[in-house]
């Protein structure tokens, strides 16, 4: 016989955190929302609570030493979450600030448990716990037994089927108090400040019954209220692959003497890193990538973090953003991490079931993130394109590099492993006038052209020309030749 319980999840109604903590919230679990001043503890709490709140499921809001409820209200309004219709019907508010000051536990408690008798609430929250326990412990009361309040509170909560949170001022898990042991789940929140960057981060310490995303994901607080962002490729979305022994689908470039260079195309699904100096032409490379997509019916996302596409500088892609043939992802916050990056992506790919991705450009990119995420760049890079890969897109990535003219270089992170094409892009000196070349370094699996080949910009966009060892005066002995050198110089190099 199968006596298993079956535990009921709840939706918790904040973007990305019923992922991290593993599925949902536990029904009747008894959970600590803890953290600093000013790290967002109230507002995940009301988020939480109008979101799960019904007049059939009534909410009790406890207030103790911090702000009293019409303050509370006044800053919780501002939020899109907020519902003041619910207000006296699925959440009432009470205030527990009396009985808190008279440092007295078995009052606030004889107090919570009238006003949880009054209404039968399925989702009680105290706010702040922490006044409790600070009050009880400089009160001259010997009877003041904190270990056995909370004991007491969590096993009242637990027999009256109430989904309980205490919200608290924590600064450190280290600290000693019995919360944290009889507390079924620890929502943990931390921030931080770095230069102009203000980094949240939130870490589920433990949730009793099921597993939780190990590890700090970075959130967000805005107009819509907090947003969690799990890390990339957590949770892929299946690839779509091709039959066995099929071989995938070739995208075409937007050029045909590309498509050629590459062995017929980009293979689907794959990721390519076209790497070159500043006004080498990459950007513009990415938007015929897109605007050949758009003519064969299929639609793009880009991700720009240098300059917005429009009308002057690139107008057939500031067209089809303007068209929705391709998604926009334009954030100018200063604490961008890949994870919301990469959920910003997936959003706009899923809002346009796009097949073609571009990041324009890595090194942009590196530059809008919060300074606490750059350490580990290479590492979230590699989660970034896993993800995208692994949701069936194809992607193209630019990546700035300082020209050295004598050596051959990919990426100035150490990730061209990473990718499943290199193309690159450099200038060569020739009687005084610098030439564009370009060269397919990799196609994994796939044959493809080893050609320095040069190429021009004009107002249709890039012109691949000749092969460059077929031009005379280019490398046919010219003495004012420049020799392209293809010996290692780097951990990029091939």
């Amino acid at each position: 016989m199968n006596s298993k319980v079956t535990i009921n999840r709840l939706a918790t109604g904040v973007p990305g955190l019923d992922e991290v903590l593993g599925g949902g919230l536990p029904e009747f679990s008894f959970n600590l929302i803890a953290g600093p001043p000013g790290c967002g503890k109230t507002t995940l709490a009301h988020q939480i609570m109008f979101a799960l709140a019904t007049p059939e499921r009534p909410a009790l809001f406890f207030t103790v030493l911090g702000e009293p409820p019409l303050k509370m209200l006044r800053y919780q309004q501002q939020f899109d979450f907020f519902d003041s219709d619910a207000i006296n019907h699925s959440v009432r508010y009470i205030n527990l600030a009396d009985e808190t000051q008279a440092g007295n536990l078995d009052e606030v408690l004889r107090r919570i448990v009238a006003e949880v008798e009054a209404h039968g609430p399925a989702l009680v929250f105290v706010d702040s716990f922490r006044s409790v326990v600070l009050a009880s412990q400089t009160a001259d009361n010997p009877n003041n037994n904190l270990p056995q309040f909370v004991q007491q509170l969590g096993m009242l909560m637990t027999t009256w089927q109430a989904t309980t949170f205490l919200i608290g001022e924590y600064f450190t898990e280290l600290d000693t108090n019995p919360i944290f042991t009889v507390a079924d789940g620890l929502i943990w929140l931390r921030q931080s400040v770095q230069r102009n960057s203000m980094v949240r981060k939130m870490e589920i310490m433990k949730m009793r019954g099921q597993a939780t995303l190990p590890g700090l994901h970075t959130f967000r607080i805005d107009g819509s209220g907090i947003s969690v962002f799990a890390p990339a490729g957590a949770s892929p979305q299946p690839a779509t692959q091709p039959p066995p022994g099929a071989l995938p689908k070739r995208l075409r470039m937007g050029s045909a003497s590309l498509d050629e260079m590459l062995g017929g195309g980009l293979p689907q699904g794959y990721s390519l890193l076209v790497a070159g100096p500043s006004g080498s032409g990459k950007s513009i490379l990415a938007a015929s990538f897109l605007a050949q997509g758009a003519n064969e019916g299929e639609t793009g996302v880009i991700a720009v973090f240098e300059q917005r596409p429009d009308r002057s500088q690139n107008p057939t892609l500031a067209r089809l953003v303007e068209e929705g043939k391709v998604g926009l992802v334009d954030s100018r916050a200063p604490d961008l991490s890949i994870d919301e990056i990469v959920h910003l992506l997936l959003a706009e790919i899923t809002r346009l079931k796009a097949t073609r991705v571009v990041i324009d450009s890595l090194s942009g990119f590196e530059l809008a993130l919060a300074p606490t995420f750059r350490a580990d760049f290479r590492e979230s890079l590699s989660r970034m394109v896993n993800a995208l890969t692994g949701a069936g897109v194809s992607v193209l990535m630019t990546s700035e590099l300082e020209d050295r003219y004598t050596d051959l270089r990919f990426s100035p992170y150490g990730t061209a492993f990473l990718t499943d094409a290199i193309i690159v892009q450099r200038y060569i000196e020739v009687q005084s006038r610098l030439l564009r070349i370009m060269a397919v370094v990799k196609v994994r699996a796939s044959a493809h052209s080893d050609e320095l080949r040069q190429y021009r910009i004009d107002d249709q966009g890039l012109q691949i020309g000749d092969r460059v060892a077929d031009r005379e005066g280019l490398l046919g002995g010219s003495p004012t030749r420049q020799h392209v050198s293809l010996a290692p110089a780097g951990e990029d190099n091939v």
